[in-house]
């Protein structure tokens, strides 16, 4: 069986960081929504602190290191991204954004992505949803319903009754990533060299998979 090639980008600040562990949370919760289908997982972590002097060199040369090749090469091949960044000033932080300033705007197209971000306060968890929802919905990737948003008193909360806890949310957002992802065909390697064939599948059934 071909397995999918998940990849997730971090876009923590320091090490360890927390969004580097919310980013491994929500690919674990992915990972076990899968193989409960029985679907095998190629996962691949992206830090992006570790190609900062890349994309700085991009933007004035035009051309990626090799570190940031790879990088871009594994993000156009993925079947899906779970992407995670720090707020700073109610957005996204900078690094988040220049790594896809300096990839191509159509390597995203279709794609199944999980947004999430970490931030000191929960007062900047609408950043997911007016900063970093309208960045995917601009380069055309199918972005998941629910974003997950980790703040600092997050991690020990378990909810109440109108809110679900850090782990439920990254539950139900690992379950509507699954679902997007076994409603198309693992992309695997191009046959003869050739290239892949992109399998199109109807916007109804990609609702009624976000419903599982």
């Amino acid at each position: 069986m071909t397995a999918y090639r998940l990849v997730v980008l971090s876009a923590g600040l320091s090490k360890p960081s927390s969004t580097r562990l919310l980013a491994d949370r929500l690919a674990d919760a992915t990972v076990r929504r899968l193989a409960g289908d029985g679907r095998e997982v190629d996962v691949t972590v992206i830090e992006l602190r570790d190609l900062a002097t890349d994309i700085a060199h991009n933007f004035v040369t035009g051309f990626p290191g090799a570190a940031l090749g790879e990088a871009i090469e594994a993000v156009t091949r993925a079947d899906g991204l779970i992407t995670v960044t720090p707020i700073f000033a109610a957005s996204y932080s900078g690094l988040f954004k220049s790594f896809f300033d300096v990839i191509d705007p159509d390597v995203l197209t279709g794609k199944p992505v999980l947004i999430a971000a970490t931030g000191g306060t929960a007062r900047h968890s609408l950043a997911l949803e007016h900063a970093v929802r309208p960045l995917f919905s601009y380069l055309r990737a199918v972005v998941v319903p629910t974003a997950v948003y980790a703040a600092t008193d997050d991690w020990g909360s378990t909810g109440d009754r109108l809110t679900d806890g850090l782990p439920g949310r990254i539950d139900r957002a690992a379950g509507e990533l699954a679902g997007l992802l076994v409603g198309r065909a693992p992309s695997g390697p191009a046959a003869d060299g050739g290239s892949e064939e992109e399998t199109v599948v109807p916007f109804a059934e990609q609702l009624a998979a976000l419903r599982v």
